[in-house]
């Protein structure tokens, strides 16, 4: 096969390992910035054009890897090759959909996946009445959009979330509101879904001096056997989302299982050495059997 990784960094660790993966299984794979790609419509097919070359034909699969700091750029790109018929792991409805945390909520909730009680509002005359609707003195905020932990604040009382809504508020900056899960005690399982099934998973712990569990905000990861439960949730969840890879991350509450983020671009480095499964190649493998259907 012919796969084109689109990743703007060659030397991150996931880029490397799908690389090497892919090439190890006799796949031709190039890695394509594409910030640097471009897209020339004209009176018959469209090109895609890498760098002005064009690469319009010449793909089976790609493998997105589009960090949020261009994901619009990156969802045209993306959208280009499925118009052509070039399979994505990560449909690029898929991405949006998972990039925006109001978007995954609203979709998630749709079919049936739980998730915490969680707020969108933008009437501050109404929102400690609107907060009484969450159980619990504490609750978590988020920026919409967000990785690693960041956008992320704990507010420890329905006075204080009023003070941190309101700023943001006047800054433009749209947010959820969500129960703060006590019992989950820091700590959230990724889940890294491959097709129909969750090929790795791992348990996030917190440091003890911040709520956020991610190892970029210093949390610990261990190997962590999910229930069929879980599992079939995190299976859903992807698909819902319209992603063949994800990493959903679901914590652990009194109601069972619920559904707290999921991930169109997910990490390989954490998973893959928390867990020794060789995740990568479960990925390269999946396309195969994708494109021989």
């Amino acid at each position: 096969m012919k796969i084109f990784l689109l990743s703007v960094n060659g030397s991150l660790y996931s880029t490397q390992r799908l690389f090497n993966e892919a090439s190890k299984m006799g796949h031709y794979i190039r890695i394509i910035d594409h910030t640097k790609c471009a897209i020339l419509f004209d009176q018959n097919q469209p090109k895609i054009l890498f760098n002005n070359e064009d690469i319009t034909n010449f793909s089976d699969a790609i493998i997105p890897r589009i960090g949020a700091s261009f994901t619009e750029h990156g969802l045209a790109i993306v959208n280009q090759f499925e118009k052509i018929g070039s399979y994505t792991i990560a449909s690029s409805q898929g991405i949006l959909l998972s990039r925006n945390k109001l978007f995954t909520m609203q979709h998630m909730v749709k079919n049936n996946i739980p998730i915490p009680k969680t707020l969108y509002t933008k009437d501050t005359l109404l929102l400690k009445e609107q907060l009484d609707l969450l159980e619990g003195e504490q609750c978590i905020i988020k920026f919409l959009e967000g990785t690693h932990g960041l956008g992320v604040m704990l507010a420890e009382s329905k006075k204080s979330a009023i003070s941190i809504i309101e700023t943001m508020h006047v800054l433009n900056k749209p947010i959820l509101i969500q129960e703060f899960i006590k019992e989950s005690n820091g700590e959230d399982i990724r889940a890294y879904v491959v097709g129909d099934e969750v090929v790795a998973s791992m348990k996030r712990s917190s440091n003890g001096k911040d709520f956020r569990s991610n190892v970029h905000r210093g949390g610990s990861t261990s190997a962590i056997e999910m229930t069929s439960e879980e599992k079939e949730i995190a299976v859903r969840t992807a698909q819902c989302l319209g992603l063949d890879v994800a990493g959903i991350d679901l914590i652990r509450s009194k109601n069972g299982p619920l559904v707290i983020e999921a991930n169109s671009t997910a990490g390989l480095e954490g998973i893959e050495k928390a867990t020794r499964v060789n995740v990568a190649g479960k990925i390269i493998k999946l396309i195969e059997e994708k494109r021989s259907n």
